[in-house]
């Protein structure tokens, strides 16, 4: 996993996996936003397991997916709504971190 860092407060990577969370939350995030729906992969973790990993760890998390219909004015008030009520770091994943980066962009976030 690489972490692209978009801003001071806002950072993209690639599929996280739950044992990742440990790291991230040790490394001061303290949101973590899931951009990617469930099952696109095979072999890729679901959102309820690193939903669970984060709620052990004290670190928010948000299921915000980007499917094939792609982005919506839903969506992006979503992403925005989870990063203002987020009290630190934000980390957004998705399969390569691209649509991730792009719903920050669109969302005008920090």
């Amino acid at each position: 996993m690489t972490i692209y860092r978009l801003s001071e407060t806002c950072a993209v990577a690639s599929q996280i996996r739950p044992d990742d969370v440990a790291a991230l939350a040790a490394d001061g995030f303290t949101t973590i936003i899931c951009n990617r729906p469930d099952g696109e992969d095979f072999g890729q973790p679901a959102a309820a397991a690193i939903a669970t990993e984060c709620e052990a760890h004290g670190i928010a998390f948000h299921d915000i997916p980007v499917g094939r219909s792609g982005l919506t004015m839903d969506l992006v008030e979503r992403f925005r709504d989870a990063v203002a009520a987020s009290p630190g770091l934000v980390l957004a994943y998705c399969r390569s971190g691209q649509r991730s980066s792009v719903l920050w962009q669109a969302s005008g976030s920090p």
